[in-house]
């Protein structure tokens, strides 16, 4: 038994680095469609996500599993926490408050997921090591956002309007991460996959009627130059970044402890600074060397408590 379970959570490992891999590359995209407004970008992103879940489902029928009316539910619930509601609250606190305060709000996400999903095993000397590297690669991280502080928004109503409304998109993801992970324990019988497919049609839903009410009519769309390079750009991040990375996420959210999976979401950070450099053709400073290196020695301190 001591085998298999050391195998299953290193497969879990593997799964949410993948995860990690495939959502870093969301942060490179918008650099290649800069014709495409936020909202319409993460629209395509969601609703091709949908569109892929209810394909293979399609073509599956007869051996999927459908769910019930109240998983249906929870399935959109959990869209809203961890896709559609979570950007809305984030794009709405970077219009309020400018993109830095809001970006070092969101990336603590690994820290609370980590801190919030501590297994009763754990304890917070082993999961301290983790926790202070990975606080110190995001503060390098985004200590070049916060360094120009006249650039900042003047810290009125609508600044701090915007605070919290990144605080509420903060919440929202850990929420998700830690109900999603307590939902796929609770219910060993909705494989990975299934899960996945579920909310893509949830979150194709939502991505929709979000596209409706803030996105941009078809005529402009339609005007831009690179719309096919925008409509691939979607199309992959939906199969890539949504649909196959939520499968993968699934695994390790079956597989590992929430705390463990928090400290894997750094991984996302790594591989989309990755991206970025191979795009610009550039070498990172010494301070994103430094933060990349603390965040891996924090992955693999987290790994090694967990163990």
């Amino acid at each position: 038994m001591t085998v298999v379970d050391h195998r299953l959570s290193w497969s879990g490992i593997a799964a949410g680095l993948g995860a990690g891999a495939l959502w870093g590359l969301v942060f490179v995209v918008p650099r290649m469609t800069p014709g495409l407004s936020s909202v319409d970008l993460t629209a395509g992103r969601f609703v091709s996500y949908g569109v892929m879940a209810a394909l293979v489902m399609a073509l599956g029928w007869r051996s999927h599993t459908w769910p019930t009316w109240r998983q249906a539910a929870t399935a959109l619930g959990m869209s809203l926490l961890g896709a559609t509601g979570y950007y809305l609250l984030l794009a709405q606190a970077i219009g309020a408050a400018g993109a830095a305060v809001p970006s070092l709000i969101i990336g603590t996400i690994p820290i609370w997921v980590m801190l919030l999903g501590k297994p009763q095993g754990l304890t917070w000397s082993s999961l301290a090591p983790g926790l202070v590297l990975t606080a110190a690669g995001l503060a390098l991280m985004m200590q070049a956002s916060l360094a120009n502080a006249g650039q900042l928004p003047l810290a009125g109503r609508n600044f701090w309007w915007g605070v919290v409304l990144a605080m509420a998109a903060m919440a929202s993801w850990t929420g998700f991460a830690l109900l999603n992970a307590a939902w796929l324990k609770r219910h060993p019988e909705v494989s990975a996959t299934e899960w996945a497919n579920w909310l893509g049609i949830a979150t194709g839903v939502g991505a929709l009627l979000l596209w409706l009410l803030a996105g941009s009519e078809p005529k402009t769309l339609l005007a831009q130059e690179n719309k096919a390079l925008a409509a691939i750009a979607c199309i992959a991040t939906g199969i890539g970044s949504g649909w196959a990375a939520s499968i993968l996420w699934n695994k390790a959210s079956q597989r590992l402890s929430v705390s463990l999976c928090g400290q894997l979401i750094v991984s996302e950070t790594l591989f989309a600074l990755f991206y970025s450099f191979v795009w610009d053709g550039a070498w990172p400073d010494a301070s994103q060397w430094l933060a990349a290196v603390l965040f891996t020695l924090g992955i693999v301190a987290s790994i090694r408590a967990h163990r």
